[in-house]
């Protein structure tokens, strides 16, 4: 009879955090019995108890059965199939407060427990309840919350994994929403990345959101990046794409002796003239920087009328009256018209070139593409932050990064959804670093880092952060990832292919939520990412239910197997799959669609399905006939 109903085994093999327990014989049935409870025993993932004196150790089961027993010199099989493999994880000491790593090792004999409901009570509810955010209740035990420790959470880095259809977005809306708590939390602040702009109503309570079309009836908030924010190696690589390093050496010239005419006109606090490079945030004209180029790769001139020989005038296309047919304008970006270059005829009439080209009349050409294009206007032309011609603009940063960093909603929301991909990576990268360098230099005032850390939230981060792929926005993550975490910017990366992202990046988070992943690849990546040796907990990942993850690092005491909020249908985020069949409880479900296969279709108007192409906007594009869809998205 065992001498305790908690008792079911003893420790029979000791290596390094590993141990075997060999099973007492009246387990066989698979359960025990403890205050009228029952407990599953060999359930890989579950929990185990080893006293020894004052102090109890913990560990997880990792393996169950013949495969588990410790391996015998010259014994062709085990002897039996009643053994668990369990990996240490922590220990409880006089104290009571549990700790993660192990002081002490056990010994051939010493008794093993489950852990009772109690135990887990202990382990995953300690200290003060406000270091601790709510995500969840543990998959074994609905009355224990899954906690998390938000110091560690924010500035340790974490990262979301999962399938496509695990839950990975409403986990990640249930962790901001608990996140963005004001009565517990009212100087939180969230900047959270949206590629797909799938959180912007399912957050709209607790969030301001920056979209480039955005829904003013929703209070949402145009979005503008303005380009002279960005450093200089940032801006050419939006501008001006590749270019030849003498090439770079004399637009970085022109750019910052634009800056500092720019600064001349208008002096600011905490910049002297002579501390001005290209890279400085001081405002200036791409749109002039661009009429000057052309002009200078491409004017032709002649000799002026009446003027000594070698006074000269730009040869435009004149009209019937003897005007410029198109001068050019800088700011509307369009482009002056010469004359064809002669060269026959007498030396008077002869057109000849402009002064000084320097050989970058195809970059030039897609720098006027670039600010032409309507797609990115949000960065050329960024409303009040846009300066004129002679580099005044009428708002500076301070403003732009109250509205990012300091409105009066916890988060915010930067919808990316109408970015162009070709820019996304580095449009991404110039925003973090923007940030970064803000909080990073006023680090030790209340604004700053320090006194207020920030969490940055990058959703679809294998997009921008795959191995192998050299861009802005893999260089600056990086250095978010090494050094964040001193100067209060934390960050969390939410993907569904995490062996596409580079494993430096991975590695530096501090807590993983897993979720469910068929492919070995990304399941090798993520037990490689963890800091506990829980290979066995890992390979439960193909299992695991949608909404259950998998909890493992800094922020929780143990691992964490557990189930996360489901939130009310207005607050999950637009990521649902569509029903190919729609049942009639399929609203109650949470499935906000109507139709499906099982409907006939009516009245369907491909009429407007182009009109919302061309606009490509997810907004209707109004015409008469249209009144029943008032209101809606597309």
């Amino acid at each position: 009879m065992k001498a305790s109903s908690t008792l079911i085994g003893s420790v029979q093999d000791v290596s390094g955090t590993s141990i075997s327990v060999a099973l007492v014989t009246d387990t066989v049935t698979g359960l025990s019995f403890h205050n009228g409870e029952a407990y599953r025993i060999g359930q890989v993932g579950s929990f185990v108890r080893i006293p020894l004196g004052y102090t109890s150790l913990f560990g997880l089961v990792s393996q169950v059965g013949a495969g588990a027993a410790p391996v015998r010199e010259g014994a062709l099989e085990p002897e039996s199939n009643q053994w668990l493999k369990v990996q240490l994880v922590g220990e409880r000491g006089r104290e009571g407060r549990f700790e993660r790593g192990v002081s002490q090792h056990p010994t051939i004999n010493d008794a093993v427990h489950i852990v009772t409901e109690a135990d887990l009570r202990d382990i995953y509810g300690p200290g003060d309840p406000i270091d601790f955010v709510r995500i969840g209740h543990l998959a074994s035990a609905d009355s224990i919350p899954a906690l998390v420790n938000i110091n560690k959470l924010v500035t340790r880095h974490s990262a979301v994994v999962g399938t496509t259809g695990a839950g990975k977005s409403t986990t990640v809306a249930a962790i901001l929403t608990a996140l963005s708590n004001a009565r517990a939390y009212p100087s939180s602040r969230i900047l959270l990345f949206d590629v797909h702009g799938e959180y912007g109503r399912a957050l709209a309570n607790v969030a301001t959101v920056l979209r480039i079309d955005p829904y003013l009836d929703r209070g949402e908030v145009p979005l503008r990046i303005p380009y002279w924010a960005l450093s200089y190696d940032e801006l050419i690589r939006l501008t001006f794409g590749n270019l030849a390093d003498e090439t770079k050496a004399v637009i970085g010239d022109m750019i910052a002796d634009r800056k500092r005419a720019s600064f001349d006109a208008r002096p600011v606090a905490g910049l002297t003239r002579d501390r001005i490079s290209a890279d400085s945030p001081i405002p200036f004209s791409m749109h002039q920087l661009w009429f000057d180029l052309h002009c200078r790769e491409h004017q032709t001139v002649v000799p002026a009328p009446g003027g000594a020989a070698d006074e000269l005038r730009p040869a435009y296309v004149l009209d019937d009256q003897g005007q410029p047919l198109q001068p050019g304008d800088a700011a509307g970006v369009v482009l002056p018209l010469y004359r064809m270059v002669k060269t026959t005829g007498p030396a008077a009439e002869r057109v000849q070139w402009g002064p000084d080209p320097i050989g970058i009349r195809r970059e030039v050409g897609i720098l006027g593409s670039r600010l032409r294009d309507p797609q990115l206007q949000f960065l050329f032309n960024p409303g009040e932050w846009r300066p004129n011609l002679d580099g005044a603009a009428a708002a500076d940063l301070d403003s732009l990064l109250a509205l990012w960093l300091g409105n009066d909603k916890p988060l915010t929301i930067l919808d990316l959804s109408g970015v162009p991909s070709s820019v996304l990576n580095d449009l991404v990268g110039a925003v973090l670093r923007v940030v970064y360098d803000a909080l990073f230099w006023a680090r030790n005032l209340p604004e700053g880092g320090r006194e207020r850390p920030l969490l940055c939230v990058l959703e679809e981060a294998h997009a921008y952060l795959s191995k192998g792929r050299e861009g802005l926005a893999a260089e600056v993550v990086k250095r978010i990832a090494k050094e964040g975490r001193k100067y209060g910017v934390g960050m969390m990366l939410v993907s569904q292919r995490p062996s596409e992202i580079d494993s430096t990046i991975l590695s530096q988070c501090g807590t993983l939520f897993a979720m469910r992943l068929a492919n070995d690849v990304d399941r090798g990546q993520v037990s490689g990412a963890a800091t506990d040796n829980l290979k066995g907990l890992f390979d439960m990942l193909p299992v695991l239910r949608t909404g259950e993850a998998i909890v493992v690092g800094e922020a929780v005491s143990l691992p964490i197997r557990a189930m996360i909020d489901s939130l009310s249908r207005e607050h999950r985020p637009d990521s649902a799959d569509p029903q190919v069949v729609v049942r009639g409880d399929a609203a109650d479900e949470g499935f906000d669609q109507e139709g499906g296969w099982t409907v006939p279709p009516t009245n369907e108007k491909y009429a407007i399905v182009l009109r919302q192409w061309r606009s490509q906007s997810s907004r209707y594009v109004f015409a008469q006939g249209d009144a029943e869809h008032e209101g809606e998205d597309a």
